[in-house]
């Protein structure tokens, strides 16, 4: 039986999304907000960054201003909660600007947070925190909207229900997006590095089922050593920690173990020449050194398997 979570009656993307004709037939209007006005999403998960292509964005809009405008909903507390905008509105602010072209729209929290992912997860190169956060958040919203699973279905059955309809609009897998979701497990230090590309997406995976003390006591070693756990260590941490075993001996002995070295093999073209004729390029030569590799594995099973 499939689980109820199939059957959310949500607002449809489109009627959420749509801001192509938002002077056209959704009769929405462009209204001019002050920037004191426009506040950012409560736990907004993606990052407002002074690089490059914000200067970019300031540049444009000294030329040629506000082409998108932002959408935002009214707060109770006063003033408007920004859910797409965000860039547009730092990128007014150094531009000098005091005004930002809005529509206002009507959302509950969970319309929100879905309209507020979905217009950023379109964007090229999100760093992995910005997706972990962005696909919790959404999927958080989601199980809200579709309420607690049936009583002939598990909570895990509701759940992965849940994480399928998610990936069913997005780039990555079911369970890629799992794997993303794991790493707000981390500490905001290991999640760093991760961005920073210090930590490799994969093993951060792993890192991120050792609890939180766990984790503090990893980052000072990893900084007295000066390493980073490779894969393979970081699923023996991992194991350790979930048999109760993991404390600073097991941590350090498996931090200072030493690594094997990775194969390198260097053919040099002095060598290589003798065995093909003069007119052979480097790729005809490839072809052929492989073609026999190949037939090497064929004959020695045994050994490479």
């Amino acid at each position: 039986m499939k689980s109820s979570a199939r059957n959310i009656q949500m607002t449809s993307y489109d009627d959420l999304f749509s801001v192509g004709d938002v002077a056209g037939t959704t009769g929405e209007k462009v209204q001019e907000i002050a920037l004191g006005e426009l506040f950012p999403f409560k736990g907004h998960p993606f990052k407002v960054l002074d690089d490059e292509a914000m200067e970019e964005m300031v540049e444009s809009i000294r030329l040629h201003g506000v082409l998108v405008p932002g959408i935002a909903r009214p707060r109770a507390e006063g003033g408007y909660e920004l859910l797409a905008g965000h860039r547009r509105r730092h990128a007014l602010e150094l531009a000098g600007e005091t005004m930002m072209p809005v529509i206002i729209r009507e959302l509950d929290d969970d319309e929100s947070t879905l309209f507020m992912v979905d217009s950023n997860l379109q964007r090229e190169n999100l760093l992995p925190s910005e997706k972990a956060w962005a696909y919790k958040m959404k999927l958080e919203a989601i199980r809200r909207k579709a309420g607690r699973p049936g009583k002939n279905n598990s909570r895990q059955v509701g759940e992965n229900y849940s994480v399928d309809i998610l990936s069913e609009n997005s780039n990555d897998s079911a369970r890629n997006i799992h794997r993303f979701i794991r790493l707000t497990e981390l500490l905001g230090d290991l999640l760093q590095m991760v961005d920073d590309r210090k930590i490799p997406f994969n093993t951060a995976v792993e890192l991120s089922y050792l609890a939180s003390e766990e984790q503090r006591e990893l980052l000072s070693f990893m900084g007295e050593l000066s390493v980073v756990p490779s894969l393979e260590q970081a699923r023996r941490l991992k194991k350790y920690s979930q048999e109760g075993k993991l404390n600073r001996d097991v941590m350090d002995a498996i931090l200072t173990e030493e690594r094997a070295a990775p194969v390198q093999v260097t053919l040099k073209k002095e060598k290589l020449k003798q065995y093909f004729p003069r007119s052979y390029t480097q790729a005809q030569m490839e072809e052929v050194i492989f073609s026999l590799l190949e037939m090497w594995k064929k004959d020695n099973k045994d050994v490479t398997e």
